[in-house]
């Protein structure tokens, strides 16, 4: 009788945090607001919270964002997410910037059996055997073969080379993905090339990709150290072409690097302002972005945190529940879900399948070229 007890008592607890005493929504976000991928995850905060702006009751319930910084470190974003679950009683979370902290914080959901939806976490290994983890990103082995498929294809290059972030999961797997992609192509890579996190001092690799003659190197690097990159290649008369991915994806860009940024190529999500046309999904995030931030553009990290929220309130809206396990199981049923970054569905893996984009940097200005289809 006292375990048939306990057991009840379980059920009527869990029952108890599908809302708060109010009958609120509580979803929970998890991001980098402070650290080495705050400029990341501050973005991604801010798209979502004006999504909650325009959406502030799901189902007829209002909702409220409990918001915790991961700090940028694997440990805090594992704490942050215990934080969210045990003290919190969130039914949801939305996050992270940054594979390795998704990682870590979605062993914490997913024992706890919480849903969380990644923001631009592409790492593959993030919903790898998941039940619980799903994002709105696509993933690096798309994003990889995307790029390489854009050199290699489209502007005809036929010799590449990768210089490489060796202490980020990020990079090196983006790294690989491009080589493994671009020589299935028929294409040629020259050099694979590392440095670490917090170089500043790139003239050596630089070097050694000049003696190798690529006609395009690959930098999957983040947005500031890939600048610093870009501006010492510049200085050295490197005559190859960059091509980048998402994470050079930040308005600051351009600030940062200067007349070294242009013709610089990266992939990205299928949003950008610059984008001659949009969905409506778009078209109504960019008018209340612009609204509310009049002196700072969108860019797809504001999207993607926007395009959770959105993915969230239709699972919701469908389950007809906030409860966790049941948000999770419409979750696993989103398709065809108009998103700022396109037409959102979730696969068997519960990896976003969506279109990719390439921008390039011209006139000083974020240019959105178009679409790319990746041979995978």
């Amino acid at each position: 009788m006292r375990k048939i007890f306990a057991a009840l008592m379980l059920v009527l607890m869990l029952g108890a945090c599908a809302f708060a005493d109010d009958g609120t929504i509580k979803v929970g976000i998890f991001n980098c607001l402070t650290g080495q991928n705050a400029f990341g995850g501050q973005l991604e905060l801010e798209g979502t919270q004006l999504a909650h702006e325009l959406f502030p009751e799901i189902a007829g319930r209002k909702v409220e964002l409990v918001i915790v910084d991961n700090k940028s470190d694997k440990v805090e974003a594992a704490n942050a997410v215990t934080r969210l679950i045990e003290n919190d009683k969130v039914n949801a979370i939305i996050g992270t910037y940054g594979s390795s902290l998704a990682m870590a914080g979605g062993e914490v959901a997913e024992k706890a059996g919480v849903p969380v939806i990644g923001t631009s976490c592409t790492n593959p290994l993030v919903t790898d055997g998941k039940k619980f983890y799903f994002r709105v990103c696509f993933i690096d082995p798309f994003q990889g073969a995307g790029a390489a498929t854009y050199a290699f294809r489209h502007l005809g290059l036929k010799k590449a080379a990768t210089l490489v972030d060796m202490s980020n999961d990020y990079s090196v797997g983006l790294g690989k993905f491009f080589r493994d992609s671009f020589k299935k192509m028929g294409g040629e890579i020259v050099a694979s090339l590392f440095y670490q996190s917090g170089d500043t001092d790139f003239t050596a690799q630089l070097t050694a990709l000049i003696d190798a003659k690529p006609d395009i190197v690959f930098l999957p690097a983040y947005f500031a150290e890939g600048a610093i990159v870009l501006k010492q290649a510049k200085e050295l008369g490197a005559p190859f072409k960059f091509i980048g991915a998402d994470a050079m994806d930040n308005p600051e860009i351009v600030t940062l690097g200067g007349d070294a940024v242009e013709g610089f190529m990266h992939t990205t999500f299928a949003y950008d302002p610059s984008m001659p046309e949009m969905n409506d999904t778009a078209k109504a995030f960019t008018e209340a972005w612009n609204k509310v931030h009049p002196d700072k553009a969108p860019n797809v990290n504001c999207a993607l945190g926007y395009d959770c929220y959105i993915m969230l309130k239709d699972a919701i809206e469908r389950a007809g529940s906030a409860e966790p396990a049941k948000i999770r199981d419409a979750l696993e049923t989103v398709k065809d879900l108009p998103t700022v970054t396109g037409m959102t569905t979730i696969n068997a893996t519960h990896d976003a399948e969506k279109d990719m984009g390439i921008v390039e940097i011209r006139n000083g200005k974020k240019t959105f070229i178009g679409i790319v289809k990746p041979e995978v």
